[in-house]
């Protein structure tokens, strides 16, 4: 038998309360709207639920016997409705980055993001390889590069500022640094290009030299950072990268040299994406993000 689930709703409102006049309250209903629904169930079943007294209503044996499993079935009900509409008001933003930015640079500073719009959920895929956005489902991504993403829409956000960095042990008892050319006296770490150390010395008015290419080179920032960690050379790091390293310790900035870097970090969206809130709230609060770190540098 196929009951009507609005008559078995006011019938666990009324049970509930013992009242056609309270369970009209909760109901948002007239009484009289409560009284036809429990003769139309009643009816249905050819069945009396409620006995009729002066001070409301009492339910009967056969009404008692269910009211308790009716009453769990709707409280289950309104928590599955409760879960559906806070899932319609969340939003979810998918970020793609590289492992290295993502943890030096995007973390730390994602709670800002995370206080100031509560109901965006983020999601972080921390990789180095090319993606298609649209494929992969990434509603934005930060990039490291040249800016030349055809077919999307692209923002440059910072440039990092390069830093020559090693370990403490490496320089403390050798070679003096104390101009660009005494590096050259050390291994040199590369990233996977090896042409920051040839700018970084042509930057700096060094002469040109062989050995400004030699060395191990490495795909990734935070690799790179931790080889200079493990004393195998001089690197060339963010100093955002470096900050954490240095204060730890684990690093020294061996020369006073900071130099801009030629590749720099870019918001790289699918056209039309600043078209949603979620996407265009992210965009603006890592653009104020970026300006604020290139203030500081």
């Amino acid at each position: 038998m196929s009951l009507p689930l609005p008559a078995l709703r006011t019938f666990v409102e009324v049970g509930q309360r013992g009242s056609i006049k309270a369970a009209a309250e909760a109901l948002h209903v007239t009484s009289g709207a409560v009284s036809q629904q429990i003769r139309l169930l009643e009816d249905r079943l050819g069945m009396a639920l409620f006995t009729r007294e002066r001070q409301g209503l009492r339910l009967t044996e056969a009404g008692a016997g269910v009211h308790p499993s009716l009453l769990e079935a709707f409280a289950q009900i309104d928590k599955a409705v409760d879960t559906l509409e806070a899932f319609k008001g969340r939003q979810t933003l998918t970020v793609s980055t590289v492992a290295t930015f993502a943890a030096s640079w995007l973390v730390p500073r994602l709670g800002r993001f995370s206080q100031r719009h509560p109901q965006i959920e983020v999601r972080v895929e921390a990789t180095s390889a090319l993606m298609d956005m649209r494929r992969d489902r990434v509603d934005v991504a930060l990039r490291h590069g040249l800016g030349n993403y055809p077919g999307l829409e692209v923002t440059r956000l910072m440039a990092p500022v390069l830093v020559p960095v090693a370990c403490p042990d490496l320089v403390a008892h050798s070679h003096a640094i104390r101009e660009p050319e005494d590096c050259l006296n050390y291994p040199l770490l590369h990233d996977s290009d090896r042409v920051d150390w040839p700018l970084w010395f042509a930057a700096h008015g060094a002469a040109k030299d062989p050995r400004a290419q030699r060395g191990t080179a490495f795909e990734d920032d935070y690799l790179l950072i931790r080889a200079a960690a493990a004393c195998q050379g001089l690197a060339l790091v963010p100093q955002e990268y470096a900050r954490e390293e240095i204060a730890a310790g684990r690093l020294v900035q061996v020369l006073d040299k900071p130099w801009p870097a030629r590749f720099a970090y870019y918001l790289v969206t699918l056209p039309g994406a600043m078209q949603r809130p979620e996407v265009r709230a992210f965009a603006e609060w890592i653009k104020e993000e970026a300006q604020d770190a290139n203030a500081g540098q």
